[in-house]
């Protein structure tokens, strides 16, 4: 009897397939899917086709709505991954080839049972991605950043640079940026640092945010960017437009742009830090520095572009500071210690997130650069993480504590009315 069921359900699964597959045909011999044809007319048509050839089969309700839900997710979605998409709850989505996909989820990462039928269609998705970012990525150009329509940031590396196939990253983001009342909550920040980094932003700091990988810099640039006046007008230069800046209404966006197929027109992080200072700009936000655009930067706020802000890959204050420095170099064959005077000048505050070993984000330290003195970079660091080891559930316990030093650099403060 248990066989016979089985036999049955393996039947009505295989009549389940074969349906979503003669619908996604017949859709393909209907209509041109590449054409201007809205979301709900394909919707309207899928669920007509549907309807009808249910007539023929057993469906139920819930049936019918997955078989819609994945033909639409096939042709305008992203085919299996779109569920894990939708999913609020998972924040990073790696795709190493067709048949080995992850996810991240509070902090967690976790092997899917999903897998693409071969490894052309996951091609097929990633060239519709990269297509609709107005992206190029091939064998001639395997690496490619792109991003999706809700804003969430794409990573794609194909082959030969991909050795066991094409690999995408997502990195998805929250609906609503996540505001600095939520950071506290969830103990990234102290209420005390959260109100001292307001008063830096709203007196015209310039401020750079560093972390590794995963750490929160973007999120807490979002956080960071609510506190600017929404009478200012703010440029953002980004390689793949991620940012949030929500509440300002004189907001200029601006991405860059890979080399087209005939290897031309490329517009890099370089080009549009200097089209920017042309632009009259109050401040400029720079998505994150990873080349010698970072000179640009500088040069930028040191000519009056202050309350400037922007983030880069370091493990520290001090790791960052030396980054910035190779960064200068690969863009002009300065003196050690012209550079050095560059970012000292051009950076006031410089903040490090850190991700935990439980998995939680935090901020671990605010520094303000003081200038130069025999030659180095002086650091005078604001506040400090203490970590106080782990609670029994291991999450980690401390706070981001003040320092007790003094901040030398006030002028800013005196200027703007703010006291501390």
């Amino acid at each position: 009897m248990q066989i016979n069921n089985d036999m049955k359900n393996a039947a009505h699964k295989q009549t389940f397939n074969n349906l979503i597959t003669e619908v996604r045909a017949e859709i393909g011999d209907k209509v041109d899917i590449r054409k201007d044809i809205s979301d709900n007319d394909i919707k309207d048509l899928i669920t007509g086709i549907v309807f009808q050839k249910s007539k023929d089969y057993y469906l139920s309700m819930w049936e019918k709505q997955e078989i819609i839900k994945t033909v639409f997710n096939s042709i305008r979605g992203l085919d299996i991954l779109q569920p894990l998409i939708d999913d609020d709850s998972i924040t990073e989505i790696m795709i190493n080839g067709p048949e080995n996909i992850f996810f991240e989820r509070d902090g967690a990462l976790y092997k899917t049972s999903i897998v693409f039928d071969n490894e052309e269609k996951l091609e097929d998705i990633i060239q519709s991605v990269v297509s609709k970012a107005n992206r190029v990525v091939n064998e001639a150009v395997p690496i490619v950043d792109a991003r999706l329509k809700d804003g969430s940031r794409v990573n794609v590396v194909l082959k030969p640079i991909a050795v066991n196939g094409p690999v995408m990253t997502i990195r998805k983001f929250p609906e609503e940026p996540m505001s600095i009342e939520k950071l506290i909550e969830l103990g990234s920040i102290t209420q005390e640092a959260a109100d001292f980094m307001e008063k830096l932003v709203r007196a015209k700091y310039n401020i750079f945010i560093c972390g590794g990988a995963g750490s929160g810099k973007t999120t807490f640039l979002n956080a960071l960017s609510s506190f600017i006046p929404e009478d200012e007008r703010i440029i953002t230069i980004e390689d793949a437009a991620e940012l949030r800046i929500t509440g300002i209404k004189n907001l200029v966006r601006l991405e860059t742009r890979n080399v087209n197929l005939e290897g031309k027109g490329k517009i890099s992080m370089h080009d549009l830090i200097r089209t920017s200072l042309r632009m009259r700009p109050e401040r400029i936000i720079v998505g994150e520095v990873r080349g010698e655009e970072a000179l640009d930067m500088l040069q930028a706020m040191n000519t009056g572009h202050d309350g400037s802000l922007s983030t880069g890959h370091g493990n520290s204050t001090a790791d960052m500071l030396n980054r910035l420095e190779t960064m200068v170099l690969c863009a002009a064959p300065l003196p050690l210690l012209a550079i050095r005077q560059q970012i000292a000048s051009a950076i006031e505050i410089i903040v490090h997130l850190s991700r935990m070993r439980d998995k939680s984000r935090k901020i671990v330290e605010i520094t303000e650069i003081c200038g130069i003195e025999n030659g180095q970079i002086v650091l005078n660091p604001l506040f400090i993480f203490e970590d106080n080891g782990d609670s029994e559930e291991g999450k980690v316990k401390g706070a981001l504590t003040k320092t007790g030093n003094e901040m030398v650099r006030k002028v800013n403060f005196r200027m703007s009315g703010i006291s501390i």
